[in-house]
């Protein structure tokens, strides 16, 4: 008879949110997959755990796969765990639990905490629908592409992760692709420094002084701007907001896209307008 896998849901920074459940599967297990056996070997030092771990993440999940079946295929539990959070939520994880499905192993889900459903349901925003990503592409043309795609895609609230070193790039490239589309930025969550940053794009990016630590990032469903008492943008307004933006690295895609959002028309309209005015200098 097989033995199952546990994915175990582990803190995502409060050691304490590791549930009853959780810390008795990790003492019982025969052995834990994890992402890092260093942070994992912290977690289990903390509450006094002796389980020996394997390394299991996206480097070496195709060599690992075969040693983890054959042991569970044997008969032992092996709980599967990655640095913060629930496993298989952008993170490692998806690959073994699909194997486990495809020989007959059982699975079994421990819940817990997760940063991107933590940092949703402190938003404020609406939840049904939601969207969750993982990182965005860490290549600068890469991402303002990335961000286009989803700000035009999604209009409900959708969550993903960022870097510290990347937040503030990628929050100025949202500032023309979001427009006034409201988000909250979530930095180390459930521990000492916690902090939720709530605005615009640009308001957010003004107030974000502090960069150290993990970022969700949860945007709001896209709201029409409201241009009714405004004079409708004009050929030659496009041409200098479509200019700016290329000169300041959009892609002519990306910058018609966001155009056309900010004023409420059709990018063919933009292109249009782009057209008609490119010998304007």
């Amino acid at each position: 008879m097989p033995g199952t896998l546990y994915v175990v849901a582990t803190p995502i920074g409060n050691l304490e949110d590791l549930s009853f459940r959780a810390l008795r599967l990790l003492r019982e297990a025969a052995l834990i997959a994890a992402e890092d056996t260093r942070r994992t070997g912290r977690l289990l030092s903390h509450y006094g755990l002796a389980t020996p771990t394997l390394s299991f993440h996206a480097h070496n999940a195709h060599s690992r796969l075969p040693v983890l079946l054959a042991r569970l295929q044997a008969g032992e539990h092996v709980a599967l765990v990655t640095d913060a959070g629930t496993p298989g939520i952008s993170d490692p994880g998806r690959e073994l639990v699909e194997a486990c499905v495809a020989h007959g192993i059982p699975v079994d889900p421990i819940p817990g905490p997760s940063a991107p459903l933590v940092a949703a349901v402190a938003s404020g925003f609406p939840l049904e629908p939601i969207t969750v990503y993982g990182f965005p592409p860490s290549r600068s043309n890469n991402r303002k592409k990335w961000l286009v795609e989803v700000a035009d895609s999604v209009p409900h609230t959708f969550v993903f992760l960022e870097a510290p070193h990347r937040v503030r790039q990628t929050l100025a490239n949202a500032v023309d692709v979001f427009g006034i589309r409201p988000l909250v930025v979530c930095r180390e969550m459930t521990k000492l420094h916690q902090q939720f940053l709530r605005g615009t794009s640009a308001e957010v990016l003004t107030a974000l002084d502090e960069v150290r630590g993990e970022f969700t990032v949860v945007v709001g469903p896209r709201v029409p701007e409201d241009r009714s008492e405004e004079a409708p943008v004009t050929e030659a307004e496009i041409h200098i907001e479509f200019c700016h933006m290329t000169d300041s690295g959009s892609g002519r895609r990306a910058a018609i896209a966001a155009i056309a959002r900010r004023h409420g028309l059709s990018s063919r309209d933009v292109y249009a307008a782009v057209e008609k005015t490119k010998d304007i200098r």
